[in-house]
């Protein structure tokens, strides 16, 4: 992929691109890009807005025209009906949105929404895109609040050319676009360098794009005796995946405006495999489109790019059905009974069947994990993850799909995403997750984002095996594996950490460079040498930028409140903290820092009305329950301290981290027994969590419970096998 770079381009608008470029723009013409949003006109609208009503939850929603526009009468962000004026489409097929416009610039998008499919695939209806789901007002999710706002969730990948130009003290955006939807510039880049060296017929010193996805010299060649051609010379295009990746990834933004051409982490952070988003085996679990899980496969490693499936003008892909994969794949051997295990004909599964088996989101929306993996039906038996046989065998279980499998092959499947029992034990928090966590973290044949998600695991498990493995990876080439390390690094003491990420200061990626930056704000600036103070600072700005791109989200002022006190300025700290509650009054983590805050500065008379104020607004927040607790055990009130502390493990009963502290209050009032059935508990929720495990061994000792303390210390020494404290102990029993 060609690089140009030019300096200062502008975006031009498809309608430039396409006065000489015909044939790709009717190619683009009707596809999902061109379609992704519209003005909100009779040729644009596919719902049925002939005074329809829908009902979901209580609430009736009634659709109608009037003066030519479109409009809703439904529930408003005070739980009211008002009527709504929807000025915009969303989307196209298989489902189509409808956006409001308000006066302060927002767009919103409706949570009732158009099924664009066919009457006989049960469309051309309203339905609700969380399904059964109840979304009341006030609910994050729901369509006024700030999780369905288009501006920042949507804007950047549903359109081109994109400002979201939105002004803090006014709270209000003045977004603008050169395109609505996404078109050509989108994928290329602003193009009035390419366009002025055209007109002037100068494209022979370069085609003035900051991307451009050709690669000359690149080619498909079988080599003797294989059964899938190898992809050889141009790049390894990793440059075009990441530009999909763009929109096609779980990403949080980190810019104000995407680079073209760039790495993604430049502009973006990518989600890595986690819990919540992935099953334990990489298979997509929540929406996160394609590009972390086409990261995963042998064909990404292979060299293999987005546009060798689909034509990237039209999205349709380069040949029907099998065809597409026998591009590569030689029919003969893969269509082969021998390779599929089904005799071929109708009804017989096709590659994408067994290698791509879809999810539906939206309700309606079905979308194919491009992870392209060895089917599994064991770990689907074993691990709950999902079975790719159900698809045509959904009368049958899991571990009869698992049993034909070890029939056909002898054995159970194998492939390349062999990390399943490792990423759930560590998800899990079991101590038998260690050491398997770090030899895949180690292992440069598996996927960057696998090691990545492995380093970012093995932050619940601190060590010097851990810390001495992360710091090998901060020079990894990947930067998302580098970035996985700086988590694993950030328990170590200060000194240990400037020792280890100042280089990272001048990472040549700006996702690197912030976060080891964030995590050195309260470092001493007479530790640092002037050239390594001027980098810190340097970085440091970088983040403050990346924060500052998103100041309409609470999240990114706690951000910024978070730096600011961590480097010792709690006046700019509590600003950006009481920003956040004004942007959203129940945004918890605000309250709870700016206690904490007031805390470090002796105010704490001023930190417990904080606390009541954020009880009064989130009375169900876990975490200001154990924040009042705290406040409470300070001030000197061990009964109070109590209760509250009981509540927030009520309230989050998964969370060790609350069981823990309570179970240290109930020791203190002399609940022994109490306090260690709770840790017990916390134990079994997470076992690496080495201050439950720790007070395990001293209460139990206390209690005179040595072979409870030594199983209990045991366990801590594997996680710590260099612990001269556990060392100790474990002499003192005997078992040293």
């Amino acid at each position: 992929m060609a690089m140009d770079e030019p300096a200062n381009s502008s975006y031009v608008g498809m309608a430039v691109c396409a006065e000489c470029h015909a044939t790709e723009t009717a190619a683009w013409t009707g596809s999902h890009h061109d379609l992704a949003m519209a003005r909100a006109v009779e040729t644009t609208v596919l719902g049925d807005f002939n005074d329809t009503v829908f009902n979901h939850g209580g609430v009736e929603s009634r659709f109608f025209r009037r003066d030519g526009g479109f409009f809703v009468i439904t529930e408003g962000s005070d739980g009211k009906l008002a009527e709504f004026e929807l000025k915009w489409t969303f989307g196209w097929d298989p489902l189509q949105q409808y956006l409001v416009e308000f006066p302060d610039g927002r767009l919103q998008a409706l949570g009732v929404a158009w099924d664009a499919r066919t009457p006989a695939a049960g469309g051309q209806r309203w339905f609700h895109v969380y399904g059964d789901e109840i979304i009341p007002a006030g609910d994050e999710l729901h369509w006024t609040m700030p999780a369905q706002n288009w501006n920042y969730m949507c804007a950047d990948c549903h359109s081109t050319g994109y400002r979201k130009n939105y002004d803090p003290e006014s709270d209000r955006f003045a977004s603008t676009w050169t395109d609505v939807n996404v078109a050509c510039e989108a994928c290329h880049g602003p193009g009035s360098t390419h366009v002025a060296r055209a007109r002037d017929e100068r494209l022979a010193e370069g085609h003035g794009f900051p991307l451009s996805f050709a690669q000359p010299g690149r080619e498909r060649v079988l080599h003797e005796g294989a059964t899938t051609m190898s992809i050889v010379g141009g790049d390894d295009g990793a440059l075009q995946v990441e530009a999909c990746g763009r929109c096609h990834a779980r990403r949080a933004p980190i810019a104000d405006e995407y680079r073209h051409g760039a790495p993604l982490l430049d502009s973006y952070l990518p989600a890595l495999l986690t819990e919540s988003l992935y099953f334990a085996d990489g298979q997509i679990l929540d929406e996160v489109f394609e590009y972390g899980s086409f990261r995963q496969s042998r064909m990404y490693a292979a060299g293999v790019v987005c546009t060798d499936c689909h034509e990237p003008h039209s999205l349709q892909l380069r040949a029907e059905g099998d065809a597409v994969c026998a591009q590569c794949h030689l029919p003969g051997h893969y269509q082969d009974v021998s390779h599929s295990h089904h005799e071929p004909g109708p009804g017989a599964p096709g590659c994408r069947d067994c290698h791509m088996p879809v999810r539906n989101y939206m309700v309606v929306d079905p979308r194919r994990d491009h992870s392209f993996r060895v089917p599994r039906p064991d770990l689907a038996a074993e691990l709950g993850v999902t079975n790719a046989c159900a698809a045509c065998h959904a009368d049958r279980p899991d571990a009869w799909s698992a049993a034909a499998v070890r029939e056909w092959l002898g054995r159970d499947a194998l492939g390349l995403q062999d990390f399943a029992h490792a990423f759930a034990a560590g998800r899990a928090g079991r101590i038998q997750a260690a050491d398997p966590l770090r030899r895949i973290a180690a292992d440069h044949e598996q996927p960057a984002i696998v090691r990545a998600t492995a380093l970012d695991l093995l932050s619940r498990y601190p060590g010097p095996e851990t810390l001495q493995l992360a710091a090998a990876s901060l020079v990894d080439p990947d930067p998302a594996v580098r970035l996985a390390a700086l988590g694993t690094v950030e328990a170590a003491p200060i000194s240990d950490r400037v020792a280890l990420l100042k280089d990272r200061w001048t990472d040549p990626v700006r996702a690197v460079r912030i976060e080891a930056a964030r995590m050195l704000a309260g470092v001493d600036p007479r530790a640092l040498e002037p050239v390594e103070l001027r980098h810190l600072i340097e970085a440091m700005g970088e983040y403050v930028d990346a924060q500052q791109a998103s100041l309409d989200r609470p999240s990114a002022r706690l951000n910024l409140g978070n730096l600011y006190a961590e480097a010792g300025d709690p006046a700019l700290a509590e600003e950006q903290y009481r920003a956040a509650l004004v942007l959203d009054p129940t945004f918890e983590p605000a309250f709870g820092n700016l206690a904490d805050l007031r805390f470090r500065q002796g105010d704490d008379v001023a930190a417990g009305e904080i606390l009541a104020r954020g009880l009064d607004a989130v009375p169900g927040s876990a975490t200001l329950h154990h924040a009042l607790g705290l406040y409470q055990v300070r001030a000197g009130d061990r009964t109070g301290a109590l209760i509250s502390l009981a509540r927030a493990v009520e309230l989050a009963p998964g969370d060790p981290r609350f069981i823990y502290v309570y179970a240290i209050g109930l020791n203190s009032e002399g609940r022994r027994d109490e306090a260690i059935a709770h840790l017990e508990r916390a134990h079994i929720i997470r076992e690496t969590d080495q201050n439950v495990l720790r007070a395990l061994v001293s209460m139990n000792l206390e209690s005179g419970n040595n072979d409870a303390a030594r199983t209990y210390a045991r366990q801590l020494q594997r996680l710590r096998p260099g612990d001269a404290q556990v060392k100790e102990v474990l002499r003192q029993l005997g078992d040293g």
